[in-house]
C-alpha cells in the first residue's frame, strides 16, 4: 500500500496564492485530499501558508505538478511517496 503527498510552502501567500491555485485547479483531477494551513486572523493573518495534498494519478503526472508548482516564484513543496511494505 502506498500514498503521495505534495507538501507546498507558500510565501508572499497573498502574491502567489493566485498562482498556485491555478495550478491547483488545472491539476485538480490528481487532488484527492487537500489541506491548506496558515497562522493568524484578521489584520494578523500570516504572508506564510502551508497546503498539503495526497495525490492520485501516474509518478509522471505527480512529478509533472510538482515541478509546476516549483516554477512559482516563493513557493516551494516536497514530492513524498510512503509505502508500507505487506509481508
Amino acid at each position: 500500500m502506498s500514498k503521495t503527498v505534495l507538501i507546498i510552502l507558500v510565501g508572499k501567500r497573498k502574491e502567489s496564492a493566485v498562482e498556485v491555485q491555478k495550478v491547483l485547479t488545472a491539476w485538480g483531477c490528481l487532488i484527492k485530499t487537500r489541506l491548506g494551513i496558515h497562522d493568524g486572523i484578521l489584520e494578523n493573518c500570516s504572508d506564510l501558508g502551508l497546503i498539503i495534498l495526497e495525490l492520485y494519478g501516474s509518478k509522471e503526472q505527480k512529478e509533472e505538478l510538482s515541478r509546476k508548482i516549483e516554477l512559482i516564484q516563493g513557493v516551494s513543496s516536497k514530492f513524498v511517496e510512503l509505502e508500507i511494505k505487506e509481508d
